[in-house]
């Protein structure tokens, strides 16, 4: 008799390819305050468990901002077993927009300090 192992299979998101990353996506995602938080967050640690931020709202909410994010190019996600983590698309933004998470990202925080 044969033994059959069943094995998840890891699940997979859709992530926009290059061409269809725009400075338009990036900064309509980044225009909320809820998921600039969340980007200026994991740029801090490079890398995060959507998780940590369910003191900043519900866990439906978070979905959707991850959502966005992913979807205008922003982030991606891997599993680790049943850990999620998410981390920003940092090069391939660096690539295509030369300066803006970290000039945005500084702007924010220099307007924290005022």
């Amino acid at each position: 008799m044969q033994e059959t192992t069943t094995e998840a299979a890891p699940r997979t998101y859709w992530y926009p390819e290059r061409e269809d990353i725009t400075i338009y996506g990036i900064l309509a995602a980044l225009s909320d305050p809820t998921r600039l938080g969340i980007v200026r967050a994991i740029a801090a640690r490079e890398e995060c468990c959507p998780f940590d931020f369910l003191d900043v709202t519900s866990k439906q909410n978070l979905t959707h901002h991850f959502k966005v994010l992913r979807e205008s190019g922003l982030v991606q996600a891997r599993y680790e077993g049943r850990q999620k983590f998410v981390s920003l698309r940092r090069e391939l933004i660096d690539d295509m927009f030369p300066g803006l998470l970290d000039g945005l990202l500084n702007a924010v925080a220099a307007s924290e300090k005022r």
